[in-house]
């Protein structure tokens, strides 16, 4: 078995994860607008429990 230094093998690991990073974006605008979405409906569903005392 032959011995590759560390560096080598995290230059090999980070090439890799480069060429099979297809959907990386899309799971991250996805979850930015659940997040958003989510957090707008909460607001939308509260905001109706705000009592006015008058």
């Amino acid at each position: 078995m032959e011995h590759s230094p560390a560096a080598a093998r995290l230059t090999e690991a980070a090439s890799a994860a480069a060429q099979h990073q297809g959907a990386g974006d899309l799971l991250r605008i996805v979850l930015v607008v659940m997040v958003v979405g989510c957090a707008l409906t909460g607001w939308f569903l509260l905001r109706g429990y705000k009592r006015n005392d008058d």
